[in-house]
């Protein structure tokens, strides 16, 4: 089948580097100067989705094939989409982009967009939030007027089709953040919900268990670090929490059902001997110890009611999980696979969209006019205008059911071309 006049030109995170994705992002007015470039090549629908792993742009041309296409205005040599790439490129000139750009068109530029929206072209795979991004994307789009019912319908389907991707396989529900999967190692150990806990650290993997804390229910929450002022930032997001000096780590323990360490020591945090000096021995306490290197002593494992779970335990399940979504990605590529095709056959069929509606509007008008001329010669009943009406119309519509479905069928532009010239001859309708 001829390739759909759909491309696709961008730069993502497989082939391009930080440093260089940073320099390239498409602000509001960035798309609005670049939609102004594309309309002039012959782009007739765009979207751009712009995030901090990919900028990419998704269009329809209005010529023929998108590879062989010549710019409307310019009438040159260059491929439509190699003028799309130009026109993505000048669009950052102080950034040597050439060699990061990657282009598709057709099939594959459409599958492309649906693996994308189902989170399977994502740095974390399946992750859910590109899914929003994909709909803000189009969102803008169709405000501004870049969108057409081609584009829509693609966007569209791409959007269910990652939903229900979501729904029946569940990759996102495997979590790979260590954080994460130590909170549920938590959940399912000891239960968080009104525990009261105690966390130890103040930066990035501290703040993040301690909204993972949060989100599970926990109760009374403590926070104990050696930089006070990092702890007290903690409470602008927080103000539930109390802060503790770091030293008192032992003695606010005593209290405490939970105990999260996530610091950048050098040195253990919680000692063995330390431990056994300030706490009871029937003491039942759970340590999650996030820190590399450890923050806690091994040997408090030999201790009775103490449990303790650490990166070995949490990286050995991430690990385990990330395998998981990758099978159950690989699993659901035949799934978006039969839903491309599917929005592959509606374009396909909807090149005659025009035709059909003028051949069924033609239809409409003939059975008008024989049914004013049967009212005019007999005298019906209000029923019997009614039957008639709708007995000439079933007539018609069966008459034209099945060439409509052939027309639906038709493979290339240059078959519905020729199809659309004998219609509109045969049955006498204008353009």
């Amino acid at each position: 089948m001829e390739d759909l006049n759909f491309g696709y030109v961008g730069v993502r995170y497989q082939e391009t580097p930080l440093s260089v994705r940073e320099l390239v992002s498409f602000t509001d007015s960035k798309k609005i100067e670049l939609w102004k470039e594309l309309q002039k090549i012959g782009v007739e629908q765009c979207m751009v989705l712009s995030t901090c792993n990919r900028s990419e742009v998704f269009f329809f041309s209005s010529v023929g094939k998108i590879e062989n296409g010549k710019t409307a205005e310019q009438n040159n040599d260059k491929p439509v989409l190699e003028q799309v790439r130009q026109c993505y490129e000048n669009a950052f000139p102080e950034v040597n982009i050439r060699e990061y750009i990657r282009m598709m068109q057709g099939e594959m530029a459409l599958a492309y967009l649906f693996r994308v929206t189902a989170g399977l072209e994502s740095l974390v795979l399946g992750e859910d939030q590109i899914l929003g991004q994909v709909g803000d994307a189009m969102d803008f789009s169709r405000t501004m007027g870049y969108t057409g019912k081609e584009l829509n319908k693609i966007v569209r389907d791409s959007i269910t089709c990652a939903k229900e991707v979501k729904t029946i396989y569940k990759i996102s529900e495997k979590p790979l953040s260590v954080s994460y999967v130590g909170i549920q190692c938590l959940e399912k150990t000891c239960g968080i919900c009104g525990k009261t806990v105690l966390l130890i650290g103040s930066g990035k993997t501290a703040a993040l268990a301690l909204t993972y804390l949060v989100e599970y229910g926990a109760g009374e929450i403590f926070v104990g670090s050696r930089t006070y002022r990092h702890a007290k930032e903690l409470m602008e997001s927080f103000p539930q929490i109390h802060i503790v000096e770091y030293s008192a780590r032992y003695e606010t323990m005593k209290g405490c059902d939970i105990v999260v360490t996530a610091t950048a020591s050098p040195h253990l945090v919680i000692r063995l001997e330390d431990y056994k000096e300030t706490l009871p021995e029937e003491k039942e306490i759970t340590f999650l110890d996030l820190a590399a290197p450890r923050d806690v002593d091994k040997e408090l494992e030999q201790c009775q009611g103490v449990s303790v779970i650490n990166l070995d335990t949490l990286q050995q399940i991430s690990d385990e999980n990330r395998k998981e979504r990758e099978q159950l990605a690989k699993e659901s590529e035949q799934f978006i696979q039969t839903a491309v095709q599917d929005t592959q056959e509606w374009l396909k069929a909807s090149h005659m969209d025009n035709t059909i509606e003028s051949l069924q509007k033609r239809c409409h008008d003939i059975v008008g006019d024989s049914y004013d001329y049967l009212n005019r010669k007999l005298d019906l009943s209000s029923r019997e205008q009614k039957i008639v009406k709708k007995v000439l119309n079933a007539s018609l519509q069966r008459l034209l059911r099945e060439p409509i479905q052939e027309l639906k069928q038709l493979d290339t532009r240059e078959e519905q071309e020729r199809y659309k010239q004998m219609i509109q001859h045969l049955f006498q309708i204008e353009e």
